[in-house]
């Protein structure tokens, strides 16, 4: 398989811990939709990332359609969502307020870097938003006790918080006071101290 994109999108980085987790072999290629634009559009016409190359030459073009190709090629044993039920939802449920916030945050960097003529309203409300998501998983696993979210075992919704959080903070320095989301700093903290992350793993450069 390959994966194209860079490991500072939380999304790219997402899809890349997911394949390394289930040992499934890849190829990375760290394209810019800015500055491999094209390449990019070779594979997605969208001109977006994370793009997915199977095994087969099938090209997966969203990351949550991934994640699900994944999921099936581990198998329901291996799989890192439960596959059915209130449990399943329930992590849809907190990978979507992740996620979420991750993609206000991109939509805000794009809205206070890449626009001459920034709207403080739309930057206002993806600040709100962002804050607001993350607010949500603070309280959810502040209630919570096992060592990951939803038991003894990682699963897909540890990823998903702890890529957002990182990507949050660096690509919007101040905007989110670790103090005030201790379970959820503290969460993502001992979830990138794992071996996998750390392999997985890119600072975030802001597009010239």
């Amino acid at each position: 398989m390959i994966l194209i994109g860079q490991y500072d999108s939380p999304f790219v980085r997402r899809v890349g811990i997911t394949l390394a987790l289930y040992g499934l072999p890849f190829e990375h290629r760290p394209w810019s939709v800015f500055a491999d634009g094209e390449k990019v559009r070779a594979f997605n016409p969208l001109m977006r990332v994370p793009t997915l190359v199977l095994d087969d030459g099938e090209v997966l073009i969203d990351s949550a359609g991934m994640i699900d190709a994944l999921d099936d090629l581990a198998g329901p044993e291996r799989a890192l969502c439960p596959r059915s039920g209130l449990a399943r939802r329930r992590t849809f449920f907190v990978v979507a307020l992740a996620m979420g916030a991750a993609e206000k945050a991109v939509s805000l960097f794009y809205e206070l870097r890449l626009h001459e003529q920034v709207s403080a309203v739309w930057a206002e409300r993806c600040s709100g938003q962002i804050l607001s998501a993350l607010a949500a998983l603070e309280r959810d696993r502040a209630g919570r006790t096992t060592s990951y979210w939803f038991g003894e075992t990682l699963g897909h919704a540890d990823i998903a918080a702890a890529v957002a959080l990182r990507f949050i903070s660096e690509a919007h320095p101040g905007l989110v006071d670790a103090a005030g989301i201790p379970a959820l700093a503290a969460h993502a903290a001992g979830l990138e101290a794992l071996p996998v992350f750390g392999e997985i793993s890119q600072p975030f450069v802001a597009p010239a």
